[in-house]
C-alpha cells in the first residue's frame, strides 16, 4: 500500500511540473506569435514610408 502511494505521489509531481512546463510553453508561444505580428508591421510600414520617399 505504501510503495502504490509514492508511485501515485511522484507520478502526480511529475504530471504537474508538465503541466506547468507545457502552460509556460503555451505563454511563450503567443509571446512570439505577437512579437512577429509586431515585427510584421513595422518591416510594412517602413517598405510602404521607403516607396514614399
Amino acid at each position: 500500500m505504501n510503495i502504490l502511494l509514492i508511485i501515485v505521489a511522484i507520478i502526480a509531481i511529475i504530471l504537474l511540473f508538465t503541466g506547468g512546463f507545457v502552460s509556460s510553453l503555451q505563454f511563450l508561444l503567443w509571446v512570439g506569435i505577437v512579437l512577429l505580428v509586431i515585427a510584421a508591421i513595422v518591416w510594412l510600414v517602413r517598405m510602404m514610408g521607403s516607396r514614399r520617399a
